[in-house]
């Protein structure tokens, strides 16, 4: 019976191996957000904060543009260093519509956090998740997720 196991074991173990380190198995799927970020450019609804070079580290996993009565929401979602995710979310909805939605009727805020060359908001939003959010005249950019707090950080003194 040991045999048996071991003739099924072996072969499944290097089938893992093969897929995990040749293949690169673990590794998030990475999209292109140009066409995205071109189209919510071109609908000229608000001023579009394109995140600029994040480095190697981060992955770009989700890109969407979405238009509605209420206004209009680009979100890009990302794989930080730390594995964890992290989303933008950039939007002319009416904050006080926007945040509930976004960051969950709970959300406390925290305080101020210096990220690039703007005070960014901090809020505790779902459980296990943090978010920054700034706020001007034209938009609402919230930078929300798992990621650790530095990462989230980067990603918003990213956006330009």
């Amino acid at each position: 019976m040991v045999i048996s196991l071991l003739v099924l074991l072996i072969p499944i173990a290097l089938l893992l191996t093969f897929y995990r380190v040749v293949l690169s198995g673990d590794a998030p799927i990475t999209v292109d957000p140009a066409a995205t970020i071109q189209e919510a450019q071109a609908a000229a609804a608000f001023p579009i904060a394109v995140p600029g070079d994040l480095g190697d580290d981060w992955h770009t996993t989700s890109a969407t543009w979405r238009k509605t009565v209420d206004g209009s929401t680009l979100r890009l979602g990302y794989v930080a260093p730390d594995d964890d995710s992290a989303l933008v979310i950039e939007s002319n909805v009416p904050p006080e519509q926007l945040l509930p939605a976004e960051l969950g009727k709970e959300a406390k805020p925290r305080g101020t956090v210096r990220a690039g060359e703007a005070a960014w908001r901090s809020y505790l939003a779902r459980p296990g998740e943090l978010a920054l959010v700034l706020n001007d005249q034209q938009r609402t950019i919230i930078v929300v997720g798992t990621a650790a707090p530095e990462h989230l950080q980067t990603l918003a003194a990213a956006l330009v």
